[in-house]
């Protein structure tokens, strides 16, 4: 390009929902697990004495960083399921500026010891959210007839919008009910109903573009079966009844295993396409170590596992596909190849072994050690696969469209 390129950057992160909210995203993703690498690496106390580090670390990565790629693939898609006009720079630029400015504000208020920042960046991030949500639900509610992936998303986004309001209540009310609510919601009330849904309309539909004889198979009684039980396993948890957890966790372990090896692809596929059901695999393996966990806990009133079902959710699941969907839809709203590449292959591989690490960690004698290991093998991972994708948002598409 040429050197009017500072000045062609905004109207380029601008142009399209994506490029904004991913490109805020991507480096959320850093600057969150820099700032959790430090703090296990050094220790400090809360600007707010009732808010350890450990539930900051859920709430920036649950509500913040992965929203910020979530808000950004359905604002893009919303009008695209519905058949209506496309989103604004009107509309997303606000989300982007909410999460982006909100978690700025977090990091700097817990290096700093600021409640004043934090507070202020919780409300950014509410705004933010609020904002995105909002004019999702219109969209939704403008729409002519039943959009059950929409409506499913859009149920996980006021789950997801209920945990951000009760981290606010409880900077100000220290009930840690409503803290461990908010860690909640974003798992089961949020990011596993936004993922599986995602899984259900795109993953059948790029597969069957790409590999010849595939049938795509995504009957919506998968997501009707699958609702009530991440419902009850969220009621449980809030319930600390964790003896009864594997009542609905095996279900689901199992269901999703047999949706994985019916979605899987038989013949050729591309790379970027594996990785897409290699990374939904962790999804059953969750499940299967959460419903073990409750079994032995019903056993034995012991938590054998400890963090490890939700470290093999979180990392495994919503970190592998967080790598293998941003790669498809970035290539793909480029208008480069539907390839991998190496960046993204680097991620995606690393990413597995920091999940391993991480899920060890849990049996491990020296946990510490192998928790920084893991969070710093995150930010190896996720470091050249920002930079490419910050180097293709802030360039004109390849094909020379617009968007």
């Amino acid at each position: 390009m040429n050197t009017s390129l500072p000045f062609a950057i905004p109207r380029l992160l601008a142009a399209a929902p994506h490029r904004l909210l991913f490109l805020i995203g991507s480096l959320n993703v850093l600057a969150a697990m820099a700032w959790w690498l430090s703090w296990l690496h050094a220790p400090g106390v809360s600007p707010i004495s009732h808010l350890p580090a450990n539930w900051m670390h859920g709430f920036i990565l649950q509500y913040q960083v992965l929203p910020s790629f979530i808000f950004g693939f359905l604002i893009t898609v919303f009008p695209r399921w519905m058949n209506l006009p496309e989103a604004t720079a009107w509309h997303y630029l606000p989300v982007g500026l909410g999460l982006f400015g909100g978690q700025l504000l977090c990091l700097a208020g817990l290096v700093l010891q600021s409640d004043i920042l934090l507070h202020s960046g919780l409300l950014m991030t509410l705004a933010g959210w609020m904002t995105a949500t909002l004019w999702l639900a219109i969209q939704y509610w403008g729409a002519e007839g039943w959009h059950p992936h929409a409506a499913s998303c859009l149920l996980a986004l006021g789950f997801g919008l209920t945990g951000v309001i009760a981290m606010l209540i409880y900077v100000h009310w220290p009930k840690p009910g409503l803290a461990f609510a908010m860690l909640k919601l974003g798992s089961f009330g949020l990011l596993v109903p936004v993922y599986s849904t995602v899984a259900h309309r795109m993953f059948p539909f790029f597969a069957a573009n790409v590999v010849p004889g595939y049938r795509a198979w995504r009957p919506l009684w998968l997501l009707a079966v699958q609702w009530p039980l991440w419902l009850i396993h969220l009621s449980l948890e809030l319930q600390h009844a964790h003896t009864w957890l594997w009542l609905v966790d095996l279900p689901l372990c199992l269901l999703n295993g047999w949706m994985l090896w019916r979605w899987w692809p038989r013949g050729e596929a591309p790379a970027l396409l594996r990785v897409l059901f290699l990374g939904y695999a962790w999804l059953p393996l969750a499940m299967g170590l959460y419903a073990a966990q409750s079994l032995w806990f019903a056993s034995h009133d012991v938590f054998l596992l400890g963090r490890a079902p939700v470290h093999a959710l979180s990392i495994g699941f919503f970190g592998s596909l967080l790598v293998a969907m941003v790669t498809r839809v970035t290539q793909g709203h480029s208008g480069r190849p539907l390839q991998l590449g190496r960046a993204a292959l680097w991620a995606f591989g690393l990413m597995q072994a920091v999940a391993i690490v991480r899920v060890t960690a849990e049996l491990a004698a020296d946990a510490a050690f192998w928790q920084r290991l893991a969070a710093g093998l995150w930010l190896l991972a996720f470091l050249p696969w920002v930079l490419r994708n910050a180097w293709i948002y802030l360039r004109p598409r390849a094909d020379g469209r617009n968007g």
